[in-house]
């Protein structure tokens, strides 16, 4: 039996009809989470985290009941959050191996996810780092969302180096935490407002090795598609001129082409003419 409490959680490989996604943030849950915090913090109290987590859960929904986990668990973390971020660190279970087929296991993590965005929000520099090894496990893309409204700049010359990272979750991380319009997530207004800020980063990944982390460029940059239509569709252009040269190995320029058709997807679907024109050249 795998060692870790992470790693014996329980979760369906997929969001299953008729359950709805907030069920796998319930005691079993909460019991296993206890478990990996009470296995390196000796202070740490099982028995008043279970009561404090589960109490009230049934009326909350997904998201709501990761935040009220993650305060039941905050509550026994110590601080200031150099010291929580070290406990964080020694509670995660093994990284992810795979980019896919994964399920809904990573969602263990989400309570970590909020201790992360509220205690760390104040300390950019630990707050970073249990970002990035978060992001290695389920994905940080929602709880680097406040560091980049409160620490930006900072950030953003981050994301640019991790975006040469050995992991894919890592560099995924780079492009889909910075999306202005990332479903589920709260909006990056300045983002949304400016893609000259992310624009950079979607520039250093186009051409990166993983279906998986392209995507992510693809979908980020249709969601500068809706603010900008001209600039995205321009840096889509642009994309397929220099993948039609011949400086390009032939599977770069392959990805390069399947990245701009993704992007310009949904314009083109209804009737836009030169998302259509870009999607032809794109072939």
């Amino acid at each position: 039996m795998p060692s870790h409490p992470a790693q014996r959680f329980q979760a369906p490989s997929s969001i299953q009809h008729g359950t709805p996604l907030k069920e796998v943030l319930g005691p079993d849950l909460i019991k296993l989470v206890g478990e990996s915090f009470a296995d390196i913090l000796p202070e740490f109290d099982r028995r008043r985290f279970e009561r404090a987590a589960n109490a009230g859960l049934d009326a909350l929904e997904f998201n709501q009941r990761g935040q009220h986990i993650g305060r039941a668990l905050g509550q026994q973390l110590p601080l200031p959050f150099s010291k929580t971020c070290q406990v964080l660190l020694a509670a995660f279970g093994p990284e992810l191996t795979a980019t896919e087929g994964n399920g809904l296991a990573p969602f263990f993590y989400m309570p970590h996810a909020h201790v992360i965005s509220e205690l760390g929000i104040h300390d950019v520099e630990h707050g970073l780092r249990a970002n990035y090894e978060l992001t290695k496990r389920m994905t940080a893309e929602f709880s680097i969302r406040p560091f980049l409204v409160k620490h930006r700049d900072h950030c953003l010359r981050q994301l640019a180096e991790w975006a040469s990272d050995p992991s894919p979750h890592v560099r995924r991380l780079v492009t889909e935490g910075t999306r202005p319009r990332l479903p589920w997530a709260m909006r990056l207004k300045e983002f949304q407002q400016d893609p000259t800020f992310t624009l950079p980063l979607l520039e250093l990944l186009k051409d990166d090795e993983e279906l998986y982390v392209r995507l992510s460029v693809a979908n980020h940059l249709a969601d500068i598609l809706k603010d900008h239509p001209d600039i995205a569709l321009a840096t889509c252009e642009r994309w397929v001129d220099e993948a039609s040269t011949k400086t390009l190995p032939a599977h770069v320029a392959k990805g390069r082409r399947w990245i701009v058709r993704h992007a310009v997807r949904l314009p083109a679907k209804k009737g836009d003419a030169r998302a259509n024109a870009i999607r032809e050249a794109a072939k």
